[in-house]
């Protein structure tokens, strides 16, 4: 279904069991990042209607699971700590075409969205299998059919809304591929 051209190195679990606080506190801020991401295309594209219902509901989803990831910290006594860059997340936006026509940027930045929602639904399941917290485990089996949701969403609301989609998500995934390549070797949710 996602498509994905590289798969996560099943290794990467392992990196994350080192340091559960890194993963759970990277993740929480990736969900964070997700809901001001939804909501700046509602501010950006406040006309389309789907969109902007969509969008909303996505938002809403994401910060529940910030909350539900924070609450999961703080139950094995940790605290969220500082946020962190995510070279992932800014390697795949410098692949959004600027300087073009607002349907354009719109396909882009739903691609962009939908890119980010793929790869942490194949993380998410890595996670649920590889994760001896059973807790945790479920909890990242729970979130990965929601991540398969919201890529759907996304992908949806760029052929409703874009242009070229056909052409341009096959473009995404390439793209994607090459930039994942140089990942997998951190313990956080891109890393």
């Amino acid at each position: 279904m996602l498509g994905l051209k590289l798969a996560t190195d099943p290794r990467w679990a392992l990196l994350v069991q080192q340091d559960l606080a890194i993963i759970l506190t990277d993740h929480a801020y990736c969900e964070q990042k997700a809901a001001s991401n939804a909501i700046s295309l509602i501010l950006a594209y406040p006309q389309l209607p789907d969109l902007v219902s969509a969008m909303a509901e996505i938002a809403q989803e994401e910060m529940d699971h910030f909350a539900r990831v924070h609450t999961l910290l703080c139950a094995r006594g940790y605290t969220l700590g500082p946020d962190r860059k995510d070279p992932y997340v800014n390697e795949l936006l410098s692949f959004v075409r600027k300087g073009h026509s607002k349907t354009i940027q719109l396909t882009d930045r739903l691609c962009f969205a939908a890119m980010i929602e793929a790869r942490s639904c194949e993380r998410f399941r890595i996670l649920s299998e590889h994760l001896p917290d059973a807790e945790l485990s479920a909890f990242y089996r729970e979130l990965m059919a929601s991540e398969a949701g919201h890529y759907t969403t996304f992908i949806r609301l760029a052929r409703q809304y874009g242009e070229g989609v056909d052409v341009r998500w096959p473009e995404w995934l390439d793209y994607e591929a090459s930039v994942i390549a140089r990942y997998g070797v951190g313990a956080t949710m891109h890393g």
